[in-house]
């Protein structure tokens, strides 16, 4: 399907609207639009915008956001008392046990011989304190098989270990901060699903005659993850006194920039880690290369951090704008607010958070009153394997059994039968009154277009809600799948679940899961188009006369009441 694509640098503004109109003109007698109602969404959106105040309120205050920390808690009731605020019936909706929380108040890493500086790192989420400075010799293992441990038995006690094999760091000769161009997003709504199942052939055919070197690729893998396991093990029984490592393999991160996640476990009656540190890979390089030239290196680590087990539970901010005639129906929207504990969480994901909040603040500023529920979900855990998300579609909506001969998965707090081998959905009642969700979750970005998640069926009802924004910039509508986030919670229970094509700008190379994911690094005007955009399709979606159209979904069960 083409989509026409808009130069806003060679085309008059007047132009592009003419154009917009008579395109709504074409597409509404497929799927009603109210263009009055669009204008004064983004009258409200783009003019009166407080997206910027409620992101900072989320990061600056409220951040970081670990699930399970006093801060994730802090941001569950914040974002609640607004939402009630607004006059929305808001809670909190518990799921799990999740297991303990975890946070740190304190982190300090320093070289302090041969010559002093200051190392750039943070400890990794659910790992010990040092209960004070840690003053030891800096080692650099070099094990590599299981034969390597030998050669350190006995020499690692109270030492400083630097645990992960030197890399180069590549210069950056590409912009960081990127967007879609036109061509891209043509490609991408060009696509079509034969060409899709064409490429997943040969994929397949590939695959037949890689098979040898994929095996041979996966061994090594698993013997390098055994072995890693096996050094944290031995570090342990040898009296290391802390760990430290670098993250985020790749020539596309900024210097300086840390990307760091767990390191320990939420089980608080498991053995636990040792004390580790992630620090910045420019460091960590200057130790190593000292230590290889023969210089003895002392550092200095201190971390303070706390386990948190008074409620092993998590939460789920869940708010709602009643509906009228169909409101047992339920439009849902939202992101996660969970987020990890360097930076303060803001294009992860106090952005999705942000717009889905000011999305329903723009609906409410307007005085409407839908037709269906309009639901927000602000979801937890999220960053552990989308177990928020995960836990509330089972609780209320139902879940997918484990296939024949396969154990149930989901984690924490339900969500059963969500990876691996499937079988068939065990659907609530509201299941079938569910109508759609809409997730935000890809950065500070503007939003594109939408993945259509495999529902064809979707395509000539978002062509008309974005056909009054293409002026915006979004307006490319593609078959492909997108994944990693919460959308995947419904659509893996056969609801409509769908994630918006964002910018990605610095999203991988700099913010993601990194302690440059702040505010600073958030793009105000994305952020208003990006919730003026949320507005419209939730207002759509609940406003029309059907519920949203549904992929085919085999082999569905009802549950028992």
């Amino acid at each position: 399907m083409f989509n026409r694509k808009f130069k806003r640098a060679t085309m008059p503004i007047a132009v592009v609207l003419i154009f917009c109109l008579s395109v709504v003109a074409q597409v509404a007698q497929v799927e009603k639009v109210d263009l009055e109602m669009m204008k004064k969404i983004r009258a409200e959106g783009l003019e009166k915008s407080q997206v910027m105040e409620l992101l900072s309120w989320m990061t600056d205050v409220h951040g970081p956001r670990l699930t399970g920390s006093p801060k994730m808690k802090d941001a569950n009731e914040w974002t609640k008392n607004k939402m009630a605020e607004w006059g929305m019936n808001a809670r909190l909706e518990s799921w799990g046990p999740f297991g303990r929380g975890w946070s740190f108040s304190k982190v300090s890493i320093h070289v302090t011989e041969p010559n002093a500086f200051p190392i750039i790192g943070y400890p990794k989420a659910w790992t010990p304190g040092t209960n004070g400075p840690v003053v030891g010799e800096a080692v650099f293992p070099e094990i590599n098989t299981e034969a390597d441990f030998e050669k350190y038995k006995g020499k690692l006690k109270g030492a400083i270990v630097l645990a992960s094999p030197l890399r180069p760091v590549l210069a950056q000769f590409k912009a960081p901060a990127v967007r879609y161009t036109d061509e891209e997003l043509l490609r991408m709504a060009n696509d079509q699903p034969e060409q899709l199942q064409q490429i997943t052939l040969n994929l397949g055919e590939l695959n037949l005659t890689l098979n040898n070197s994929i095996e041979e690729r996966r061994r090594q893998m698993l013997q390098a993850q055994r072995i890693a396991s096996q050094k944290m093990a031995f570090f342990k029984s040898e009296g290391v006194a802390v760990v430290v490592d670098i993250d985020r393999v790749g020539d596309n991160v900024h210097g300086g920039t840390v990307f760091v996640g767990s390191g320990g476990t939420r089980d608080k009656n498991a053995p636990q880690a040792l004390p580790s540190v992630t620090v910045a890979v420019e460091h960590y390089g200057r130790i190593v290369r000292m230590l290889q030239k023969g210089q003895k290196v002392k550092m200095e680590v201190e971390v303070k951090a706390q386990f948190h087990d008074e409620d092993p539970m998590a939460y789920n901010t869940i708010a709602e704008i009643p509906g009228t005639d169909k409101k047992d129906e339920v439009v849902m929207l939202g992101g996660h607010l969970d987020s990890w504990h360097t930076g303060t969480g803001a294009t992860d994901n106090a952005a999705g958070c942000a717009v889905a909040m000011e999305a329903v603040r723009i609906l409410k500023a307007l005085g409407i009153q839908p037709r269906r529920t309009i639901r927000v979900g602000l979801w937890s855990g999220e960053e552990q394997g989308l177990l928020g998300s995960r836990a509330y579609v089972t609780q209320h909506f139902g879940a997918r059994q484990a296939a024949a001969g396969q154990p149930a998965a989901g984690g924490p707090g339900g969500g059963g039968g969500f990876g691996g081998p499937q079988g068939p959905v065990v659907a609530k009642p509201e299941h079938e009154k569910f109508s759609v969700y809409f997730n935000l979750d890809n950065g500070t970005g503007k939003i594109r277009g939408v993945y259509l998640q495999g529902n064809e069926a979707a395509r000539s009802v978002f062509r008309a809600w974005l056909a009054p924004f293409a002026d915006l910039g979004a307006s490319t509508i593609t078959i492909r799948n997108t994944g990693g986030t919460d959308h995947l919670a419904f659509d893996g229970v056969g609801l409509p679940g769908f994630q918006f094509i964002q910018d990605e700008v610095e999203y991988d190379a700099r913010t993601h899961h990194s302690n440059m994911d702040v505010y600073d690094r958030m793009q105000a005007d994305d952020m208003k188009q990006a919730a003026t955009i949320m507005a419209a399709f939730v207002y759509n979606a609940a406003m029309r006369d059907e519920k949203f159209p549904r992929k085919p979904m085999p082999g569905s069960q009802p549950a028992g009441r």
